[in-house]
């Protein structure tokens, strides 16, 4: 017996109300998409703008990157302007600016290093002769210290950001404190800082205090003692710091936070007229994948010294020198110093 294939049924046209619920959700998206991008533009725009920029005729020293390799001085000042009444007797009353944080962060090839300046290092200033490389921001400004750092270390400096005391800490609040362990009691009569021991979020205030400690004291079996209270102790501390910011800053929980924090970031820095919203997102891109373990630090290798009644910290070699060919090249720091 033939059997007879019946043709099949041909499909059911789609529903114009379907096909403009399709076209309709594919606008949406398109619509979401050029929000997105230019709402990030618009924001980045929005950020740049808070930024106080040094004009470029008052740092003339800094230099073009070169190839992919970007350094950028982060100084923070002792000033006292504007400082909150509840601050003012752990800070002092000094007038004017030093530079109480010297830093240089380095970013090449997605890598990150941060290598500390010790405030108290002998230098040759030029103009002033023999001096601590903190006078150069007393006697010229950003720019003086930019130049004695790279007459002195060998090092290009390409931008630059600073940040005072107000600035820091109201950086500190605007991510909610940073939690930090200490494994005794801590405290430093002179900055005032004082936490028990255990993790402990510290918020601006005191975090400012843990960052300038220069008299760092345990409680260890019942005694006060002094420990790392040196420029370097300092300088360490410092690092732990600013990792732990950066940690918590870009922990997948702040994410939503992120965009506050960098408005109320750029809100407290100045820095100078190239720092554009092109490096912004660039050094977003090389930082925001990054663990703080994955970003090299150091100190320069020094030492105390006496000279003629003035305390310096003058550099150890060889092992200073081959840090700062390290740091210049964006290879690893050695192990030595």
């Amino acid at each position: 017996m033939t059997t007879i294939q019946m043709p099949e049924a041909p499909a059911a046209p789609e529903s114009p109300k379907k096909k403009r619920r399709g076209r309709t959700a594919l606008l949406w998206i398109l619509i979401l998409a050029v929000v997105a991008v230019f709402g990030a533009i618009g924001f980045l725009l929005w950020t740049d703008s808070k930024i106080e920029k040094i004009p470029e005729s008052e740092l003339e020293s800094l230099q073009p990157v070169a190839g992919d390799i970007r350094n950028i001085l982060v100084v923070g000042t002792d000033s006292r302007d504007d400082l909150p009444s509840d601050f003012e007797g752990n800070f002092g009353d000094f007038s004017g600016s030093r530079t109480d944080v010297i830093m240089i962060a380095h970013f090449s090839g997605g890598r990150a290093q941060l290598l500390s300046i010790p405030r108290d290092l002998k230098v040759q200033i030029p103009g002033q002769g023999t001096q601590k490389i903190n006078a150069a921001y007393v006697f010229g400004g950003p720019d003086l210290l930019v130049q004695t750092i790279q007459d002195n270390l060998g090092i290009s400096i390409n931008n630059y950001i600073e940040i005072d005391f107000v600035g820091f800490a109201n950086v500190v609040d605007a991510l909610g404190g940073v939690t930090l362990a200490f494994d005794y009691p801590a405290r430093d009569l002179k900055s005032g800082l004082e936490v028990p021991a255990g993790p402990q979020t510290l918020g601006g205030e005191m975090a400012l205090a843990y960052a300038r400690s220069r008299s760092y004291q345990e409680l260890r079996d019942g005694e006060w003692q002094s420990v790392n209270g040196s420029d370097i102790g300092r300088t360490g501390r410092q690092q732990e710091l600013l990792l732990t910011m950066f940690d918590q800053a870009t922990s997948p929980g702040k994410a939503f936070n992120l965009p506050g924090f960098a408005s109320a970031f750029a809100e407290q820095i100045r820095a100078d007229s190239g720092l554009s919203v092109n490096v912004l997102v660039e050094l977003g891109r090389a930082v925001l994948g990054l663990s703080s373990s994955e970003i090299d630090t150091k100190t320069l290798p020094v030492a105390i010294s006496n000279e003629g009644g003035v305390s310096y910290v003058v550099r150890t070699e060889p092992a200073a020198t081959n840090v700062l060919n390290a740091f210049a090249a964006g290879d690893p720091f050695p192990a030595e110093g």
